[in-house]
């Protein structure tokens, strides 16, 4: 007996008392380095270990604790998992605080150790305290995983029921984490909702309508169930405005604005596409924003909820001028953060009432001053939503202003928008093409790639402003050769109409007079400039080489072509070779090669019309028009999808239609494939046509016959390309005939979604040992629930008979997302390529 005592008594002489919490924490922020801190865990977590083997249950609460603040601090602390449970299993209150707490922190349904704790949640959720009930709750509606919900529910439910406000709170909210994780078993709480609202307790009340809010979004059923509490959710928000002080509830002066806030979200679901529900909540939503007080932070966060609600129910005309009244005054609030969410939803209402939005206008153009980058940015959208026919002068004004002042990372949107913006509300094609002109001179190097095509389109449908660009452009390049895409356009231009420049023939202001040997100096100086780029020099050859039949000076530009062809650059170098045959060989089709191009249609997302961009040069590819509109990709899309697809090894998909006639002429032929070449090279001349009896070099002995003739079935298996978010993609094939090395491969897109995926666009690329051509679609619109299919016509030839590879891109739009994915496609039948 004396002997265990003495052994007890050294025990406990070798474990002293750890220290406390507050004593740790202490010590820890005397620590001058981050080593010194780490020394100092390491050492106590030490200690706490021991003490966790020792089975030690008098000082397990107070280690806890501390594993819990250093775990806090970012150390590791899951050695006290365990420990946590054996504290939530301890009979004491203060053992299973700091048990709960550490089990919210230290565990998630990941690790299955959380599910070691269900008996004793259930055991405590019908715990005679109601502290104790309240811990479980806590603790469940935090990290309960879906098994530990079902188990629970019915436990939940009960204390949902209760004349306690203390668990009934808590429990709205376990509720709202056990739908969450099983919204199948949201009907189970349906009846205990029906006397919730009826609750005076603020607490309650508040954690009642989160249940709801829940519910309906998650339930459209339980949407058209809850309609019928509009009525008394709007007078709980009357006697909220009405009230006097309850200091209880009172922030900076407003009742409770935390559950105005839920209410308002509450009514903004109930109303939204309903009539009767936005009728009955139209008084209190404008009694709310004319009656709160805007000098507070609370006050302008209730309006802000208001204006959402009434912009996104069925409210009337009067009251969404109110609430974007009350946007445009947010936007004179010094906080940025005020003024941000105003931009931001200005933008979103803007579509749906223009003109009240319009009344803002002058300060909306005030924050592009704005020094915060991100209200600048929405100031600058929000801008460019507002354009109009009747405004486009005087915001065009402001936004080039700002274009001029702005930081680099927003010229190239700016530019963007000036483009889209002119091209549609143009007043004159002078000032349209001043304006696109103003933005290259400013900041050429930002535009997107599409811009110097468009603006070459635009001044050759201006037939009458052909002598006036041309000499804009003229005084532009002397002023200015750095901004490329301005380059390429005034040498597109010289080269055009050169002829006009030099006869002085402008009206719209005073000509220049230019010799033809200025005009030749100026585009050999952009050949040798450091500043162009090598499709710039393609643009400044390709103009030298169309004066040869607009200028006299035939010899001199003999000499230039001829010293770029041993240029070290391949481009280059090739374009001067084919210009030199064309000076000796075929002399006498130069001119007619040569010639002005003619007028080009307007080009548009599903009109007759494609640009196909070669080497950095746009020319017009007219197409019968089909029924469905062809859904056309625009080349910077196939160069997006190449990018991705690494670029060197790849060839991109040329999209087109199928011409009305056989592609037997060398020029038809080239219209057809467009840049699709073995060698990635350019066509051989800039003109739009090729003669018949000259067939592209790229493409010898494709030229005799048509590429693709009638189409002879194959016994080839079909294969599923892509299978993904209920967008499924087969692959039908079929062998060209007379061409077996040619293979036409039928894409079927099917939808098994509940909503219709629109805007679908299907690109596809391979590597440059193939060739590749893509036909229109059938429709951009894949029908909802397989009732329909989108096909789509791949054409791939294959001459070395290679293994088929394909990367495909796909973008859509389902119920207003926008999609995108690739996929990569290897395991293509053996007989589609042998």
């Amino acid at each position: 007996m004396f002997a265990n005592l003495f052994s007890f008594l050294c025990v406990f002489q070798r474990m002293p008392a750890p220290i406390r919490l507050r004593e740790l924490i202490r010590t820890i922020r005397t620590a001058r380095t981050q080593a010194e801190e780490r020394e100092m865990i390491q050492k106590e977590c030490a200690a706490i270990r021991s003490s966790f083997r020792e089975e030690d249950n008098t000082y397990r609460c107070r280690n806890v604790a501390k594993l819990l603040y250093m775990h806090m601090l970012g150390y590791p602390a899951h050695f006290g998992q365990l420990e946590c449970l054996k504290l939530i299993a301890s009979q004491k209150f203060t053992d299973k605080r700091i048990g709960y707490l550490g089990a919210m922190l230290l565990l998630d349904e990941r690790q299955d150790v959380h599910l070691l704790m269900t008996n004793c949640i259930k055991n405590d959720l019908n715990h005679s305290t109601q502290y104790v009930q309240g811990l479980a709750l806590c603790t469940l509606g935090c990290m309960g995983s879906s098994e530990m919900c079902r188990d629970l529910a019915g436990e939940v439910e009960k204390l949902l029921k209760t004349s306690n406000s203390y668990l009934r709170k808590k429990a709205a909210l376990c509720a709202v984490h056990v739908i969450r994780k099983v919204p199948e078993l949201m009907e189970m709480f349906l009846p205990a909702t029906k006397n919730l609202l009826s609750e005076k307790n603020h607490g309650v009340l508040h954690t009642s309508v989160v249940l709801l809010t829940e519910m309906c979004e998650r339930s459209p059923d339980m949407l058209a169930h809850f309609r019928k509490l509009v009525p008394q959710l709007v007078r709980i928000l009357k006697n909220l405005i009405m009230s006097g002080y309850s200091p209880e509830h009172d922030v900076s002066g407003i009742s409770d604005p935390f559950l105005q806030v839920r209410i308002l979200r509450l009514l903004r679901i109930l109303g939204k596409s309903d009539d009767d529900s936005s009728e009955a909540m139209n008084d209190i939503l404008a009694q709310v924003a004319t009656n709160t007080e805007t000098s507070k932070n609370v006050g302008n966060a209730i309006l802000y909820e208001t204006v959402l609600t009434i912009m996104d129910i069925k409210s009337e005309s009067g009251l969404r001028v109110l609430a974007i009244n009350i946007l445009g005054r947010f936007l004179l609030n010094n906080d940025k953060n005020i003024r941000y969410v105003a931009l931001t939803s200005l933008l979103k209402t803007v579509q749906t009432d223009h003109n009240a939005v319009q009344r803002h206008r002058s300060t909306i153009v005030d924050c592009l001053k704005d020094l915060d980058v991100s209200i600048k940015r929405r100031a600058m959208e929000l801008s460019f939503a507002l354009v109009n026919g009747n405004n486009i002068r005087g915001m065009m004004k402001e936004l080039l202003y700002f274009l001029d002042s702005c930081d680099p990372e927003f010229k190239a949107d700016c530019a963007s928008g000036v483009f889209l913006a002119a091209e549609k509300y143009a007043p004159s094609k002078r000032w349209h093409i001043d304006t696109i002109m103003r933005v290259l001179t400013t900041a050429g190097s930002y535009v997107r790639d599409d811009s110097v095509p468009n603006l070459i389109q635009l001044i050759t449908n201006s037939v009458e402003m052909h002598a006036y660009t041309v000499q804009r452009l003229y005084k532009a390049l002397l002023d200015d050769i750095s901004q490329q895409p301005l380059v390429q356009v005034a040498s597109w231009c010289i080269g055009e109409y050169g002829d006009l420049l030099v006869s002085g023939q402008c009206e719209e202001e005073e000509p220049i007079q230019v010799t033809e040997d200025e005009v030749l100096d100026v585009l050999e100086g952009l050949l040798v400039s450091n500043l162009s780029t090598p499709v710039t020099r393609g643009y400044s050859l390709t103009a030298i080489m169309k004066l040869s039949t607009r200028f006299s000076s035939v010899n001199r530009i003999k000499k230039v072509v001829s010293i770029y062809g041993s240029s070290i650059d391949v481009e280059l170098q090739q374009r001067a070779v084919e210009y030199n045959a064309l000076f000796k060989k075929y002399d006498h089709m130069r001119p007619a090669l040569l010639e002005r191009m003619p007028i080009m249609e307007k080009t548009s997302s599903n009109g007759p019309t494609e640009i196909v961009q070669t080497n950095g040069e746009t020319e017009p590819s007219i197409v019968e028009p089909k029924h469905p509109p062809p859904v056309t990709q625009p080349a910077n899309q196939a160069n997006d999808l190449l990018d991705l697809l690494g670029g060197n090894d790849v060839v991109p998909v040329i999209q087109t239609t199928m011409p009305s006639k056989p592609a037997s002429a060398g020029g038809e032929l080239l219209d057809l494939l467009g840049d699709l070449s073995l060698s990635g090279g350019p066509p051989p001349a800039p003109a739009p046509s090729v003669p018949t009896s000259q067939p592209s070099f790229l493409l010898d002995g494709l030229s005799s016959q048509p590429l693709f003739n009638d189409i002879a079935a194959a016994a080839i298996p079909p294969m599923i390309a892509y299978n993904k978010n209920g967008l499924k993609i087969d692959f039908t094939f079929e062998r060209a005939n007379p061409n077996p090395n040619i293979a036409v491969i039928t894409i079927h897109a099917s939808n098994s979604t509940d909503a219709d995926m629109t805007e679908f666009v299907f690109q596809a690329a391979v590597p440059k040992t193939f060739q590749l051509q893509l036909l229109s679609p059938s429709s951009n619109v894949v029908p909802a629930l397989n009732q329909g299919t989108v096909t789509q016509v791949i054409r791939v030839l294959n001459p070395q008979k290679q293994q088929l590879r394909m990367r495909i891109k796909l973008t859509y739009t389902l119920k207003g997302s926008p999609v995108q994915d690739l996929s990569e496609v290897n395991n293509f039948p053996p007989q589609s390529w042998q």
